[in-house]
């Protein structure tokens, strides 16, 4: 039989075994090389200089050529379709990404159905340790106050260990043998506690294990 000082001491491990389960679900850098900017785009897509040398010297040839010329020097952001329409267009200064660009969505890492399963196994062991966390204080610790039940800390120290090295993978097939421990670990946790109130002599037990079933059923769902 163990008191509250057994159960603050689980629970500790249980907090540190938390915290890095959340540290290991924060998002990951993609995978593929950096792509070029919209603004890096667009740049290498304008005329060069050569282009324009060569637009002036068939401007110039014709009649009227320097005039119109001298037009396009002062306006250079404007094609000929969107003068022809006197539309009012914002001003943009050479180089300077047109606004459609800039609204197009940049690459994205695309997941595999094996890492989405993973996210979601993961996501489940994060929410089932903190609510099975949040049941121990507030609601198994005052029982333990009344009669003391039987613990198991060392499944919890086992737990934080596996949350830690899990936590250095971050993928790979090591990670996925890790999730897969520390999945059956906590469930050991759960169902441990469960037998335990099974023992307690009084009804005050019965909203707890009804928390706790609830927990497990969360953590196995598929």
């Amino acid at each position: 039989m163990a008191g509250p000082a057994a159960l603050l001491v689980s629970i500790e491990h249980q907090a540190v075994a938390l915290c890095t389960l959340r540290a290991a679900t924060a998002p990951r850098p993609p995978h593929n090389a950096p792509q070029p900017s919209h603004t890096q785009t667009f740049s290498a897509s304008r005329p060069g200089p050569a282009w324009h040398s060569l637009g002036e010297e068939m401007e110039v040839s014709q009649p009227g050529g320097a005039q119109e010329l001298g037009e396009e020097r002062k306006a250079p952001w404007k094609s000929p379709m969107e003068g022809d329409k006197g539309g009012d267009l914002t001003l943009l200064s050479p180089g300077e990404p047109r606004p459609e660009r800039l609204a197009r969505p940049g690459p994205v890492r695309c997941e595999t159905l094996r890492e989405m399963a993973l996210l979601s196994k993961l996501s489940r062991l994060v929410e089932a340790t903190s609510r099975l966390v949040q049941v121990e204080r507030t609601l198994l610790l005052p029982l333990l106050q009344q009669h003391p039940l039987p613990l198991h800390p060392k499944d919890s120290i086992e737990f934080r260990n596996i949350c830690s090295h899990m936590a250095l993978q971050r993928e790979g097939q090591q990670f996925e043998r890790d999730l897969q421990e520390a999945h059956q670990c906590l469930k050991t946790i759960i169902e441990k506690l469960i037998c335990s109130l099974a023992v307690f002599p009084s009804d005050s037990c019965i909203p707890v294990r009804a928390t706790l079933r609830q927990i497990l059923q969360n953590l196995l769902a598929m």
